[in-house]
């Protein structure tokens, strides 16, 4: 049986955090001429739902079994519900308090973590990995790696995540902890390589909030840009564009491997898997069968696996043994319709980036490992949940059914709505999307 976390009301407080920053030289600088920056905002605003999605986020980019890893990010939702106050500004729990101090200490990075992915998002970088793609031997180093938006056709931006919830936390001990993480773990690493191209810009993220004081600080160190001698003057600092389109396949496939793996869709873990060279080759006969539904004027894929753990496919012969199966094929709409009134939490992808990546994923498995292209042309999708610049008519309909949407296409859905309009979607290696 598929566990879920419940969403109370808290989880539609909207919270707006006030962001510092400092930035730091690098020689030489800019690390490559034409990058410009994305300007840092005076404020971040997020639902404690995008918090959640952003804390499993960032927890499913580590090398561990997935049971282990899924089992993660459904205690950062638990947690997030328990832990974090109502109310329109970022406070913690009296029941903090509770836990242990390695346990407090854990749940604060993780939700620097996910503060620090909220953040990214929201400055326009799509796509995501773990920094230990950098390499084996650079220790320590920062914790994760993003790409595309402003830094796309350049390269990819390295960032450092801290987080803590304490009694001696006070502003300039946030900006202290960015600043020297900052020099320590993402500076020496400029200007140099991983997996997924040159590291031309570093971030050092320090979020933190006093249980006593109840003040709460986010502070960005960041790399400064300068003009080089006898070069003309860099563009000033643009809007952050909505992406490119070109992402590194490398960073494509670690972000998506973490999508689908929130989503339950396992065989598209595992084609993923083989093409990292991480697995063997899955059956090529296996197939995934994806629910389609509408909130908010959006359409949203859903891992059939997710919502039932057995179930007949499409290709299934009819003679099969129906007692091995829950239900037909046939019937995974209605079933799902009446369901949906228990479900809440659901991860999914939105419908024109999933289907972008499903197309490309069969295009690249023929190939194998070996003839991987050096990119893939995604769409990166504009945030919802993230920022306080909502329409009206959205941000009204997701109080019904909330949804925190992020710029790769994944999504956590609050609530389903009951609407008897679900179709079904198959993806196989073989056939692609139909």
């Amino acid at each position: 049986m598929t566990l879920v976390a419940t969403a109370p009301a808290l989880w539609r407080s909207e919270k707006t955090v006030s962001v510092s920053g400092s930035l730091h030289p690098q020689k030489a600088s800019p690390v490559l001429e034409g990058f410009v920056a994305p300007p840092m905002a005076a404020q971040l605003s997020f639902r404690p739902d995008a918090l959640a999605a952003s804390i499993a986020r960032t927890v499913t980019l580590r090398s561990a079994p997935d049971p282990m890893l899924v089992q993660m990010a459904r205690a950062a939702m638990v947690q997030v519900e328990y832990l974090i106050k109502d109310g329109p500004v970022f406070e913690v729990s009296p029941f903090i308090t509770a836990l242990a101090d390695a346990e407090r200490s854990g749940f604060a990075g993780r939700v620097g973590a996910g503060v620090t992915d909220l953040l990214m998002n929201s400055l326009g970088y799509a796509w995501r990995d773990n920094a230990v793609c950098l390499s084996g031997s650079c220790d320590p180093h920062a914790d994760f790696i993003y790409g595309d938006g402003p830094v796309a056709k350049h390269g990819v931006v390295l960032t450092e995540a801290h987080g803590s919830f304490a009694q001696s936390v006070s502003e300039s001990r946030i900006m202290g902890e960015a600043r020297r993480k900052y020099l320590r773990q993402v500076k020496p690493y400029i200007a140099s390589r991983c997996l997924h191209g040159d590291v031309i810009h570093g971030y050092s993220v320090a979020f933190g909030s006093n249980p006593s004081s109840l003040e709460t600080y986010l502070h960005v160190a960041e790399t400064r840009i300068s003009k080089s001698k006898g070069s003309p003057a860099l563009p000033a600092a643009q809007p952050v564009p909505g992406g490119t389109g070109i992402v590194p396949t490398s960073l494509a496939l670690a972000s998506h491997r973490s999508n689908f793996l929130l989503m339950g869709a396992t065989q598209v873990v595992a084609w993923i898997d083989w093409l990292r060279g991480a697995a063997d080759r899955p059956a090529d006969d296996s197939e995934t069968t994806f629910f389609s539904f509408e909130i908010s004027g959006r359409r949203f894929l859903a891992a059939a696996e997710y919502f039932l753990p057995y179930y007949r496919s499409r290709f299934w012969p009819d003679e099969l043994d129906f007692s091995q199966t829950l239900l037909h094929w046939s019937e995974m709409d209605r079933m799902l319709s009446r369901r949906q009134r228990g479900l809440a939490n659901i991860f999914a992808m939105e419908m024109s980036a999933g289907k972008a990546f499903l197309r490309a994923l069969s295009g690249i498995i023929p190939g194998g490992r070996d003839q991987l292209p050096a990119a893939l042309d995604l769409p990166s999708i504009e945030p919802l949940g993230l920022s306080l610049e909502v329409d009206g008519a959205i941000h009204e309909e997701g109080v019904r059914y909330p949804v925190a949407l992020f710029r790769d296409g994944l999504a956590l859905i609050s609530r389903l709505p009951r609407s008897p309009l679900v179709s079904s979607l198959h993806w196989s290696p073989e056939d692609g999307v139909d």
